[in-house]
């Protein structure tokens, strides 16, 4: 698969998928970036993918629809306009177009019916996570539970290390200094931030990243980590008594940091 970044809004990435001809975008917030690259590269859109249903995912659903009606898979349990073939949990999407199948993962967290896509084929893996996962840190819970997020990124940490995180934010730098204050010691995030710092200097995107990489420096896959535990115990005065209370409280730290 060749995948392209296109920035949308103020940090955004709509994901393209592309061949020599078609191609495949995924959670078009906006469709000028998409209908932009389409014609200047001549391409023919064969299908979208939406993970849910927040308007900087999905604003652009009508625009493009009106140029090119092909079939818009997303979370069966979220109402949203265009969507023609609703997915969930163990079903495979198949684009015939570019020869792609993509497995349904049910994640619920970020809102009540958010899901994933991971890709079907030769190694290394694409996982489309919408706005569950991001580099160094997680989604804010809107709508699920912390519970649900802790489950969500485990089956994320399931999947080969050498699996591509596509992300739908450039938060990478600042989720980076969250990381940095929630677990100080960690030279592999260290230098991880430094790779970023540079792309980020050149005006490239620091995604994808993958699965590998963020078990080793994202605190919200590394909440069995006796220092992040200690670093809460003391921001809190409460120290977590299990996996999902740590996760509940960096969550709830990250949302005023």
């Amino acid at each position: 698969m060749h995948i392209i970044p296109l920035p949308a809004f103020r940090d955004n990435y709509i994901w393209l998928i592309r061949d020599g001809r078609h191609a495949v975008v995924v959670d078009p917030g906006d469709a000028a970036p998409v209908l932009d690259y389409l014609a200047r590269e001549g391409l023919q859109l064969a299908a979208i993918l939406v993970t849910h249903h927040h308007a900087d995912h999905v604003g652009g659903l009508g625009t493009l629809l009106s140029h090119a009606p092909v079939p818009v898979h997303g979370p069966f349990n979220e109402r949203i306009d265009g969507v023609d073939h609703p997915v969930a949990e163990g079903d495979t999407v198949r684009i015939d177009a570019l020869d792609l199948e993509f497995d349904v993962l049910d994640v619920p967290a970020h809102t009540a019916g958010h899901i994933a896509y991971v890709s079907r084929g030769t190694p290394p893996r694409a996982l489309f996570c919408g706005d569950t996962l991001f580099s160094a840190g997680c989604g804010r819970l809107f709508e699920g539970s912390a519970r649900q997020l802790a489950d969500a990124l485990a089956r994320f940490a399931a999947l080969p290390d050498d699996t591509l995180v596509y992300c739908t934010h450039e938060y990478t730098l600042s989720n980076l200094a969250f990381a940095r204050a929630a677990e100080p010691h960690n030279p592999e995030r260290d230098a991880y931030v430094e790779r970023c710092q540079a792309l980020r200097a050149a005006n490239r995107p620091t995604l994808p990243s993958t699965i590998g990489l963020e078990k080793a420096i994202n605190p919200f896959l590394r909440s069995d980590q006796a220092q992040i535990r200690d670093v809460l115990a003391g921001h809190s005065g409460v120290r977590p008594a299990d996996a999902i209370e740590c996760l509940a409280a960096l969550r709830a730290w990250k949302d005023t940091f």
